[in-house]
């Protein structure tokens, strides 16, 4: 029942928070620690990441489409320049980062520092148009997403409106940037899952994907609707607010 119980609570923060500039992976690890559960691994961690995948899938399906059957050729191109970074830098550094920076510390530290980054980015969104140019720099911006608490939407959606990019077209490209992103995470995670079947929980895994993918989903769709009249300086506050709740629970 415990383990039921830490799946279904994963699989929410996950769900929820993927799509947030407040860091699910770093939501991920605090909930365990919190709890005083086992850190669920990597593995885990991408089975949360495979729900959001399938859920960002079947709300821009009609978009998926139209790159898929060559309809929009520019979109699949600035798609794909900006990700060729974060597969390059998670191929050389995944194994590094997944060793040493899983730390609450450097969660807090990120969380504190990308979060006055997306509200000082805010300021500079307009309704400029994307190019491969900004593409990639949204890309590269995006390889700090491998550190815990930076954040993969607060990242590419600070990159993106620091760029010029409205709110809503910032996010858009976020999360159709996440699918690419997440599919590398998951391709890594069941190369890991085949060379050590015994070690994971499928039961745990599929679980934490299918609720994870109800709430991601309703995320999704919450966030854009409204996100023109949100003001991000409330996600530096609550990403503040987690660094001192770290700070209290862990100095």
């Amino acid at each position: 029942m415990s383990d039921f119980l830490q799946w279904v609570v994963l699989a929410l923060v996950q769900g929820l928070t993927e799509f947030l500039p407040i860091s699910s992976s770093a939501h991920l690890i605090l909930a365990s620690k919190f709890a005083g559960w086992q850190d669920q691994g990597l593995v885990m961690d991408i089975a949360a990441h495979f729900g959001s995948l399938l859920a960002v899938m079947l709300y821009y399906r009609q978009h998926i489409m139209e790159l898929l059957s060559g309809k929009n050729w520019p979109l699949f191109n600035q798609l794909l320049i900006a990700s060729l970074p974060i597969a390059l830098v998670g191929f050389l550094l995944a194994g590094f980062i997944e060793e040493n920076l899983r730390s609450v510390w450097v969660i807090a530290g990120a969380s504190v520092f990308f979060g006055v980054l997306l509200w000082l980015a805010q300021k500079s969104a307009q309704q400029q148009s994307l190019d491969l140019k900004k593409s990639l720099l949204i890309g590269m911006a995006q390889c700090l997403a491998l550190i815990p608490g930076a954040s993969r939407s607060g990242v590419t959606m600070t990159a993106a409106m620091a760029l010029g990019l409205s709110k809503t077209h910032a996010a858009k490209f976020s999360f159709l940037l996440a699918i690419p992103a997440i599919l590398m995470t998951t391709a890594y995670g069941g190369l890991k899952l085949m060379q050590q079947p015994q070690a994971y929980d499928l039961a745990g895994i599929f679980t934490i994907a299918g609720l994870g993918f109800l709430a991601a989903w309703l995320c999704i769709h919450w966030f854009m609707q409204y996100i023109e009249k949100i003001n991000f300086i409330w996600f530096m506050h609550y990403r503040i607010i987690l660094a001192v709740l770290i700070f209290i629970n862990w100095r």
